[in-house]
């Protein structure tokens, strides 16, 4: 997926890990890590986290679930819109570019899921790397 920036085009390459931490009756909670780089080397966004997803149980499987287009679990989704946001605003007062909001699912709508919650916590934090001329800048942002 490419972004105009300047003259050049820039390419995210996107690494993503989900990892189901507990299970209960109406919750689960999700681990997730997700690493964002761009060709040419300019900027890296890694955000860490936990997702909470409270509703009925057959209504969380379905998001549990890998969208067979994309390959990508359907709660994903739901993640990325969080991550993006801190992507989005680190970017801007780095003055690097931003990854794409639509960048795990291109112009599409997920699973209708209108009983599901979903409680995004960076709790690792976020940090963002970026080459900003001559020198390299790095931002690390937390909640703990």
């Amino acid at each position: 997926m490419g972004v105009k920036g300047g003259a050049e085009t820039v390419n995210f390459d996107v690494k993503a890990k989900l990892e189901e931490r507990e299970r209960k009756s109406q919750t689960i909670i999700i681990g997730f890590n997700l690493l964002l780089t761009t060709k040419p080397s300019i900027v890296k966004f890694e955000v860490d986290g936990v997702a909470a997803l409270t509703g009925k149980d057959a209504e969380l499987s379905k998001m549990l679930e890998v969208d067979p287009e994309t390959k990508v679990p359907y709660v994903f989704q739901r993640i990325y819109q969080y991550a993006f946001t801190a992507m989005y605003l680190l970017s801007t007062i780095l003055n690097a570019p931003p990854p794409p909001q639509d960048l795990l699912f291109p112009r599409r709508q997920g699973v209708p899921a209108e009983d599901i919650s979903v409680e995004v916590e960076a709790t690792e934090g976020v940090t963002v790397q970026a080459e900003t001329g001559p020198e390299t800048s790095e931002v690390s942002v937390s909640n703990k």
